[in-house]
């Protein structure tokens, strides 16, 4: 894990851009601390945001898909996935990803990747935002997918 490189964070002025936050429930702990990245964001940058949840990574991109075909400027894509002893870990992963990659490409709308792929569940905890963890992934999401819909505004005018 390396936040080298990483860009500037906040800062932005979201109002007028509608939001969803799509976040799945398998690994609740973690999940909810990517949930509160992510809605802190969205609080600070004054974006019109809503959090809807799933049952798992798997079913991100559907309903990812129908916020954005139901208007909504951008997505963030929350997600828990713990390598287990079997290739599910692998299929799952692979299926979020590129379905999310779709539907930010099929929609022409940004989808903030929030989807943590994970061998253990401490290495979530040090990447869910709480006190003490190393890096906000779920802030990072809803920071790139605002930062994504406002250039995708300012190339419209």
């Amino acid at each position: 894990m390396s936040g080298k490189g990483a860009p500037e964070q906040g800062g932005v002025d979201a109002s007028g851009l509608k939001v969803v936050v799509v976040a799945g429930t398998w690994h609740e702990r973690i999940s909810e601390g990517l949930v509160a990245g992510a809605e802190q964001f969205l609080e600070q940058a004054d974006a019109d945001y809503r959090v809807v949840r799933v049952a798992g990574s798997f079913e991100l991109p559907v309903v990812a898909l129908g916020a954005l075909n139901a208007g909504a400027d951008a997505v963030v894509a929350l997600g828990v996935i713990i390598r287990g002893g079997t290739p599910h870990f692998e299929f799952v992963s692979n299926a979020a990803t590129d379905g999310l990659t779709r539907v930010a490409l099929d929609t022409g709308k940004p989808v903030g990747f929030g989807v943590l792929t994970l061998d253990d569940e401490d290495q979530g905890i040090a990447r869910a935002g709480f006190e003490g963890s190393q890096e906000d992934k779920g802030f990072e999401a809803a920071d790139a997918a605002v930062r994504a819909a406002l250039t995708l505004r300012e190339l419209r005018v």
